[in-house]
């Protein structure tokens, strides 16, 4: 059998992706629509402005120079204190690799399916991808902009019209193929288990959150303090959703490090994050509860599973692992889904983490992401698998993690 027929048979035994990491670049005129009349004036607005230069500040942070007069023209949002200026290399598709830069760009200059959603669905059939879960991008992965903000009051209206955006306009015309994940006040966790209700009541079952709450100045995941939220996601069945960055800081060596370095680390907040959870006693006192990484890959999971128990073996003595009544991998294996887009190394030890623990994704349409190859992509990674293996790695275990009904 030729290399290229062989190529063919591999794609053709891939199925409708479900992608588990998508991102949306929010439309300008979301909150001026969707925010109670007594807040519009003082929303989340867009400027286009002149940039004379962005720069990377280490951490995931940028920094825009503007310059009216520059020729290089962004879109940039501006809420309160907080501007961001929207990068070519995070609406990146359909520009060549070595074009998505770190430059602004307008909405003029993007594709149409990185802010309508009908064009993304377009763009999803191109891709070989039935559904789609979206994360934001101005209010940053779990929403930090509105809880960096001074009046809360303000925050509380954002985030509840944005929820009632992605809900009832972004995914509402879609039958089900764009799933919405919803967010939520960080500065208080009973309006957040309220938040949480309220949107599981309209059948949302995502919301997103911090991987490292106290990298956001918040409480950790040890105090206590989350409770009522996690418990409102347990009781709804709603997944706890975060991406990588979603703490708003970034791994890097040092601040004067390339960005490629945080780039190739990208991965370890989610891996802290993985761990923290596993000896927090979360998932004891929660154990229904759904934890979902997002871009976080997985080839560096088997290390840390053995890790951790054998630090619960061997360390009892001084480690406080008393309140882990049995091995933390277990937990991991019951709770937690994973997803990646390029990972050989996770997908070659998927017996270690558990098939039934990895979803795939496609970060539409950042410069990592695969479109509009992803198909090809998943075969290539995929190639030696069982069918039922491959079934649940491209589309059956993002169905179960978000309870979607429709699909097959």
């Amino acid at each position: 059998m030729t290399v290229e027929l062989n190529a063919i048979l591999e794609e053709e035994r891939i199925p409708r992706i479900i992608s588990v990491d998508d991102h949306i670049v929010e439309p300008p005129d979301v909150w001026e629509r969707w925010l109670p009349a007594k807040f519009r004036d003082r929303g989340p607005r867009v400027e286009r402005r002149g940039i004379r230069k962005i720069s990377s500040i280490g951490t995931g942070v940028y920094k825009e120079e503007f310059d009216d007069d520059s020729p290089d023209k962004g879109d940039t949002w501006v809420y309160e204190d907080l501007i961001y200026t929207h990068k070519r290399m995070v609406a990146a598709v359909g520009y060549p690799r070595e074009e998505m830069t770190m430059t602004p760009i307008t909405y003029d200059d993007m594709r149409p399916g990185c802010y309508d959603p009908k064009a993304r669905l377009v763009d999803m059939d191109i891709n070989w991808v039935e559904a789609s879960a979206c994360y934001p991008t101005f209010p940053r992965f779990c929403g930090q902009t509105f809880s960096e903000g001074k009046d809360k009051e303000l925050g509380l209206a954002c985030v509840v019209a944005y929820n009632d955006w992605i809900v009832e306009e972004w995914c509402a015309g879609s039958g089900g193929r764009l799933i919405p994940i919803c967010l939520i006040p960080l500065w208080d966790a009973d309006m957040a288990a309220a938040e949480v209700r309220r949107n599981a009541a309209r059948g949302v079952r995502a919301v997103a959150f911090s991987e490292i709450p106290a990298h956001l100045g918040l409480p950790s995941i040890h105090t206590g303090f989350w409770d009522p939220f996690f418990r409102a996601c347990e009781e709804t069945s709603t997944a706890v959703c975060m991406h990588i960055g979603s703490s708003s800081r970034m791994p890097v060596t040092s601040a004067d490090a390339p960005p490629s370095v945080m780039a190739s680390l990208g991965f370890g907040g989610a891996m802290m994050s993985v761990v923290d959870f596993l000896w927090s006693g979360v998932l004891v006192r929660f154990p229904r509860l759904k934890l979902a990484y997002a871009e976080s890959q997985m080839g560096w999971l088997p290390y840390i599973l053995e890790r951790i128990d054998d630090v619960w073996e061997d360390n009892q003595g001084w480690a406080q692992t008393k309140d882990i009544p049995e091995p933390p991998s277990t937990y991991f294996h019951r709770n937690i889904w994973m997803s990646f887009f390029k990972d050989q190394t996770g997908i070659d030890n998927r017996d270690r983490i558990g098939v039934d623990r990895i979803t795939f994704e496609t970060d539409y349409p950042h410069s990592d992401s695969t479109w509009p190859e992803t198909r090809a992509v998943a075969a290539k990674l995929l190639a030696g698998l069982d069918d039922a293996d491959v079934h649940a790695i491209c589309r059956g275990n993002a169905i179960n993690l978000f309870e979607l009904q429709g699909f097959s």
